[in-house]
């Protein structure tokens, strides 16, 4: 059996002086035109996670961190403390941060950076919603299939030809609701879509009730209104919810705590409602996993992490010099 060589990668010159690289000059530059609006996440790679801090306006990564093991609230902090510690040398301040619903993130914020805005992604909490949302639709199926009356195989006879029928109507509204469950959790309805709606929700209540609920929590959201307002609102939905068991056992989502949160946004027209800045570099990384690395190691990871940064600051000046060359070939041509 031969065994392949160890792995290099990671160890090349250039992702030796990247890293250097994004320590030292790097943050000088991205520093220089901070928005002063920052989105943090963890990214989980095997036994690993990266930690990342990045603009949420500008969309460049600003400093992270790779660890051995699964982050606790004393990492956080620490890599807080050591992004804090960047901007008060440089005389910076930040006026708010966006994460997801991580437990690991608030008091950290509050140690580190103060009464500053905290926002919790809208689009993690509104998946959860949804996400409960298609778990009601599936238990309505699920109730609708065990009330299926049971007959014999073959042609029903004259005495048993409603039970057949019956057993038609409800087979076909299991197909409906299951063809149709993307417009429970849908933003926007059309006209038709809504008679759809009506439709296969005949005789099922509570699907009706929490598509509806579901609609008012989408309102939530909307940026022409102040966070109080917002509040107010989300008291009163909850209060409607909390009447009926079934809604709220179906829409316990609607309960969390994290869901005030996600409305810090509407006081803030800067704030980002989303951390999607730091998402689009973890799927980045992702992707980079399975096309330029396989084995993993916390200097692998660091290193192309460095090289993928350096890349980002440079990609301006490359795109300036593409149209340069374009325009003088197309000049002399």
């Amino acid at each position: 059996m031969f065994r392949s060589p160890p792995s290099r990668t990671g160890w090349k010159r250039g992702e030796k002086r990247a890293e250097e690289y994004v320590t030292h000059e790097y943050l000088d530059s991205v520093l220089a035109d901070f928005s002063g609006y920052i989105a943090a996440d963890e990214l989980y790679d095997g036994p690993y996670c990266v930690l990342s801090i990045v603009d949420n306006h500008r969309f460049q990564r600003l400093v992270y961190e790779v660890l051995d093991h699964d982050p606790t609230a004393q990492d956080i902090t620490q890599f807080f403390q050591r992004f804090q510690g960047a901007l008060q040398a440089r005389g910076l301040t930040l006026r708010g941060i966006t994460t997801d619903g991580s437990p690991l993130y608030p008091a950290a914020v509050v140690q580190v950076f103060g009464a500053v805005s905290h926002q919790v992604c809208e689009f993690h909490i509104l998946a959860e919603l949804t996400k409960a949302v298609l778990h009601a639709v599936a238990k309505a199926r699920r109730e609708l299939k065990a009330t299926l009356p049971k007959r014999g195989r073959g042609r029903p006879p004259r005495t048993r030809r409603k039970q057949a029928a019956s057993k038609k109507r409800i087979e076909r509204k299991i197909t409906d609701l299951f063809n149709h469950r993307h417009l429970f959790v849908q933003h926007h309805l059309t006209p038709a879509e809504h008679k759809i709606v009506q439709r296969i929700t005949r005789g099922l209540p509570t699907l009706r009730t929490v598509r509806q609920i579901l609609d008012q929590a989408y309102r939530l959201f909307d940026r022409r209104c102040r966070t109080e307002t917002a509040l107010a609102k989300l008291a009163q939905l909850r209060q409607r919810v909390a009447r009926f068991p079934p809604l709220r056992q179906a829409l316990h989502k609607l309960f969390s705590p994290n869901l005030e949160k996600a409305l810090t946004f509407l006081n803030d027209s800067l704030l980002p409602a989303t951390s999607n800045a730091v998402e689009r570099g973890n799927r980045r990384h992702r992707k980079m996993q399975k096309t330029v690395y396989r084995v993993r190691t916390p200097q692998t990871i660091r290193c192309r992490i460095a090289l993928d940064m350096q890349r980002d600051l440079q990609a301006p000046a490359r795109h300036q010099t593409t149209i340069t060359l374009h325009q003088q070939r197309h000049q002399t041509g």
